[in-house]
């Protein structure tokens, strides 16, 4: 399996990939460099910005920095959650003449429709952060989601360990049935889970995916958890952190935040604040910048019709045809109170942003600097 070296050696290529080209597009428009550099262009289609704030947060920053320092041309769009919009987005880019292209799936249905298209007109194609089942994409890109899940499982323990909980009703809020990753993040905690669930020290007392992960139905759905169980719930497995805080609020309205351990992943700022008040016991950090460094480095290695095998040193399996899928897979990492000053030092995001005046003290006491 491919760790977070890859995106060290994701680098170095994209750095190679830099090589003679003079003046990076500022907006998107191609550099003066090598006459590969100056047909090479990229298209990207994020998936939303309702599911998590890194699509435009993160990811779109750190594409557009890795482009523009290679002097590609690119063009990045959102398509804000519309499956109609996606394949008008990707028809858009497929006519305008990108030879790599890059996609966030909505659905894996969706996602394979424009794939199809894209390698059709002889586009290399790469799935980014999600896979496509039955897709067919060239190259993968994303974390090891199913240790995310794993890290959530066993951080749920923990934190019902420190609590002296040792028989406890756990939930699970798990992420949209249609993203694959959902699906790899519960096996992943199931696994975790399994030894105290098969002992019978955890009962899983309700079991439920989110629509399109979004937000409202996430508090929605809690809030039937929490009333169908009379509150009688001991930990929460929230599979991103927009899923905690929604059922955080649920909790904060019946009294009980902070005394029920609750787990998310993206390390939001929002996430991180919840962890630092005692509401969210932890949060999964995911270096997007080496995601998206890697990814950049793929595609534009791909569309300078360069050696692609030292960037996708790995693989995976879509399950749906059982082949093989060349990848590069990094490495997720836990982050609890006393390491949350990990995430603001890897430069994700500021201490400007997560220690404001509410969070100032407990930031002091976090080691945050």
């Amino acid at each position: 399996m491919v760790m977070a070296s890859a995106a060290v050696m994701a680098s170095g290529l994209l750095l190679a990939g830099c090589a003679g080209s003079d003046t990076p597009g500022g907006d998107g428009t191609t550099g003066s460099g090598s006459p590969a550099a100056a047909k090479a262009k990229v298209g990207v289609i994020l998936p939303d910005t309702k599911s998590s704030a890194r699509w435009e947060t993160a990811d779109r920053k750190y594409l557009e920095e890795a482009f523009k320092t290679a002097g590609v041309d690119y063009d990045i769009q959102n398509a804000q959650n519309d499956k109609a919009q996606f394949q008008t987005i990707a028809d858009g880019m497929i006519a305008d003449g990108v030879n790599v292209l890059m996609i966030v799936n909505l659905d894996s249905g969706s996602g394979k429709a424009v794939l199809a298209k894209a390698k059709a007109q002889g586009i290399a194609t790469i799935d980014y952060d999600r896979l496509t089942l039955g897709g067919g994409a060239d190259y993968y890109v994303s974390f090891d989601n199913t240790k995310v899940g794993e890290l959530q499982g066993q951080g749920l323990q923990k934190c019902l360990d420190d609590a002296g909980k040792t028989k406890a009703n756990i939930v699970f809020l798990n992420g949209s049935p249609t993203d694959n990753n959902a699906t790899l993040f519960k096996a992943g905690a199931v696994q975790a889970l399994k030894a105290k669930t098969d002992s019978g020290d955890y009962k899983v007392v309700a079991d439920q995916a989110v629509p399109d992960w979004d937000n409202q139905q996430a508090g929605t759905i809690f809030e039937q958890m929490y009333t169908e169980t009379g509150g009688k719930i001991d930990g929460v497995l929230a599979a991103n952190d927009g899923l905690g805080n929604a059922a955080i609020a649920i909790l904060k309205k019946n009294g009980a935040n902070g005394t029920i351990p609750v787990t998310g992943q993206d390390a939001t700022d929002q996430g991180l604040q919840s962890i630092l008040a005692g509401d969210q016991c932890m949060t999964v950090y995911k270096a997007v910048k080496k995601e998206a460094d890697a990814a950049a480095a793929l595609a534009i290695a791909a569309a300078q019709g360069a050696d692609t095998s030292g960037v996708a040193t790995g693989e995976v399996e879509d399950s749906t045809t059982k082949k093989k899928v060349s990848a590069v897979l990094l490495d997720p990492q836990a982050i609890y109170f006393d390491n949350v000053k990990d995430v603001i030092a890897d430069g994700y995001t500021t201490k400007e942003k997560v220690c404001t005046a509410d969070f100032a003290a407990k930031c002091a006491e976090a080691g945050i600097s």
